[in-house]
């Protein structure tokens, strides 16, 4: 495993911040709901970037939307002024085509901090209801000079131009794609979700150094139901295992086996299929990252 797998140094007395540009969702456990907790487990401190504000997720019949474009300049302004200092750039789902340049304003003013990319535009073939090409394109942006790219397959089509080909792909298949993703700027790939109907799950890791063909295959037990939010809690696991001092693949297998606990956890709670993944009781996995 080569040494550009390990993407931050942790010191044990320092405590990394985390810009985390999300959505803020009231309910459903997702997006800022599920970054800062997790996040905040691992050690790391959290400072939200909210890009807009739900009531639910948008899977729910009735959810309401705002926007919050229009304040992100001055709320970013007012860090500078007060000398606030950044370790890493979170990015996921974005409330508009603009907030793109929010975010390369970050990579300006804190050069340093890695650039941590989850490019929620959609899943199951499908974008997310308040998601436009415009905004998917904008989106795409962010893949060029991003320390980790991390899409699900529905995401990685929408990035490479390609059609959605379904979660069961075989391994030539997913090195295309990988090395796709790469070939966009990504210095690191986490592909999500491959699902080829045996009763397990598989993400795949790849580097631009060593290229697709030298990816990395994370296997965990598939569960057999669906819970929402699991995307954003794998990918925000997968961060804190990051800032805690674990190489990518490492990070990558603790995150699938961090969301398959929760899931396991989520199903006893009432309504749980719509409610988003449970996993409270399960964050004492990542505080021991850095105990």
């Amino acid at each position: 495993m080569s040494d550009d797998m390990n993407l931050y140094q942790r010191d044990p007395q320092y405590i990394p911040r985390i810009a985390a540009v999300h959505d803020m969702c009231g309910y459903g456990k997702c997006s800022l709901t599920a970054a800062i907790p997790i996040l905040s487990a691992a050690g790391c401190d959290v400072c939200p970037v909210p890009t807009a504000l739900f009531s639910a997720h948008t899977k729910y019949r009735v959810f309401t939307f705002h926007d919050t474009t229009a304040i992100l300049d001055g709320y970013l302004d007012a860090w500078q002024q007060e000398d606030v200092d950044i370790d890493g750039v979170y990015s996921g789902f974005l409330g508009s085509a603009e907030q793109v340049e929010i975010i390369k304003r970050l990579y300006r003013e804190y050069p340093r901090a890695l650039r941590l990319v989850d490019p929620v535009m959609g899943d199951a073939g499908a974008m997310y209801p308040t998601y436009t090409k415009e905004l998917c394109a904008a989106t795409g942006e962010l893949a060029d000079g991003a320390d980790v790219l991390m899409p699900n397959l529905t995401e990685a089509s929408l990035l490479t131009g390609r059609d959605y080909p379904g979660q069961n792909i075989d391994d030539s298949q997913v090195e295309r794609i990988l090395g796709d993703l790469l070939s966009l700027g990504a210095k690191h790939v986490v592909l999500k979700g491959i699902d080829r109907e045996d009763g397990t799950l598989r993400n795949y890791v790849a580097s631009r150094d060593e290229g697709a063909a030298a990816k990395h295959e994370l296997v965990h037990d598939k569960l057999p139901y669906m819970i929402h939010g699991t995307g954003d809690a794998f990918a925000s696991s997968l961060c804190g295992a990051l800032m805690a001092g674990r190489t990518l693949p490492e990070s990558a297998r603790i995150a699938g086996e961090f969301v398959r606990h929760a899931m396991e956890h989520t199903r006893h709670q009432p309504h749980f299929e719509d409610r988003g993944v449970s996993f409270e009781l399960d964050l004492g996995e990542l505080t021991q990252l850095v105990r």
